[in-house]
């Protein structure tokens, strides 16, 4: 194991004495190995959401048959999960802004690991909800205090770069957390999966208490001008270039949403998949959103203002999520779903850096209250949404598509309406 010493750290109350001329944030200090040593490990601290989220998703017809509930009954707990991200960030991220980053990160994941136990050990669907909505509140920490972090040491052009790395470092938690739980289901039950999730987070906190200092300024603004819960919140809310890419952004993920809440069951029981055929899908899938963030984030910095591939993303979304119902009707089967539907997951990816450096680059000052509102909409957005495709049926790709179709036509209206991409400040280099 490294050891704490060799681990490169620099303190935001330290960057006084850094002679940097042309660099005003303290991350840009940073050299190239030290910047792999903070996306690796953030990278691991916002990847316990997606195996929170995605690892037992191929357990899912399972869990419906060894629990007698309905399908429908299943999606419950994955919402559940979502309400808790949900809440989850909207405690954590105001938090970390007053207190610090780093005992809320831990205080939370470790509120996940019980919450983890506690699920393994569920008698029934009730239960296993309650215990899911506690694991997402747990996981949620991560994803939020990192994102924070990031903001924390870097702005402009920057931001995007580390912000494109550490997806990069989070997008494979989903590619591979489908593979995984399938694989484990072959040697566990649906229990096991949760027993892995606790020490998975085990081994996050241990990575937290030994490589992670505190990134929060100290003495500046944060404590003074913002000092509330109530002003960093109004200081975030009041801006409407924030609150118009907030729901963008919440539209974009709930419209990918509705493929996590119904694949399962539309690829295992409708298309005949195994849970292993299966989650090999979702991690073909998910390299679609691998390379929508890497590419989107290149563009960003090099071609395109971030607002105008939402312009560009939000409509192929609409036209995709369309394509999925129409291709479904007309009885184009499997390959009429699975095609349109990458290329949908793949918009998604083009769109959530874009979504994070225009949310972000304004609100250094209360990074973690705004990284908490933007993952609280998300969350809570698809939390509410999915029993909408439980309860339309998971028979056919139909109610999938539209619920696609509709929140990417919201989000193009949020966008033009509300963001109006025209008036969205240019990127510092």
């Amino acid at each position: 194991m490294t050891s704490t010493a060799s681990i490169p750290i620099i303190r935001p109350d330290d960057t006084a004495s850094i002679r940097l001329p042309r660099h005003a944030h303290p991350g840009d200090a940073l050299s190239p190995r030290q910047r792999l040593v903070y996306i690796l490990v953030l990278g691991a601290l916002t990847a316990l959401g997606p195996f929170t989220i995605d690892l037992y998703l191929p357990a899912f017809p399972v869990l419906e048959s060894e629990l007698g509930v309905s399908a429908a009954a299943v999606q419950l707990t994955l919402t559940g999960t979502m309400i808790g991200f949900g809440l989850g960030q909207l405690i954590v991220g105001p938090w970390s802004d007053k207190v610090g980053r780093k005992l809320p990160l831990i205080l939370a994941t470790l509120v996940h690991i019980l919450a983890c136990v506690g699920a393994a050990m569920a008698s029934d669907i009730f239960v296993l909800g309650v215990f899911r909505v506690l694991q997402g509140f747990g996981a949620a920490a991560g994803g939020v205090v990192a994102m924070a972090m990031v903001r924390d040491l870097f702005g402009g052009k920057p931001l995007v770069k580390m912000l494109s790395r550490l997806a990069l470092v989070n997008g494979l938690a989903p590619v591979l957390a489908p593979v995984i739980g399938s694989q484990l289901l072959l040697v566990m039950d649906w229990r096991g999966i949760f027993w892995v999730l606790a020490a998975y987070g085990a081994v996050v906190v241990l990575a937290v208490w030994l490589w992670i200092v505190e990134t929060r300024p100290k003495g500046g603004p944060v404590q003074s001008a913002h000092a509330s819960v109530g002003a960093r919140f109004k200081a975030v809310l009041s801006d409407r270039v924030f609150v118009g890419t907030a729901i963008v952004g919440g539209m974009v993920f709930t419209g990918l949403f509705s493929y996590l809440s119904s694949s399962a069951f539309l690829f295992q029981q409708v298309h005949g998949f195994t849970p292993q055929q299966y989650g090999l899908l979702f991690g073909a899938n998910s390299i679609g959103v691998i390379i929508g963030v890497q590419t989107s984030s290149r563009l960003i910095r090099t071609v395109l203002a971030p607002q105008w591939i939402l312009a560009i993303t939000t409509s192929m979304m609409l036209l995709l999520g369309i394509a999925i119902m129409v291709l479904d009707v007309t009885g184009a089967g499997l390959w009429g779903t699975i095609v349109p539907l990458w290329f949908f997951i793949t918009m998604c990816g083009f769109s959530f850096p874009c979504v994070q450096v225009i949310a972000l680059n304004g609100h250094g000052q209360e990074a973690g209250t705004a990284a908490s509102l933007l993952g609280a909409v998300n969350f809570g957005l698809a939390g509410v949404v999915s029993p909408i495709v439980g309860m339309l049926g998971v028979s056919t790709a139909l109610p999938m598509g539209g619920v696609m179709a509709v929140t990417a036509l919201i989000a193009i209206i949020a966008l033009w309406w509300i963001v109006r991409p025209r008036t969205v400040p240019a990127l510092s280099a």
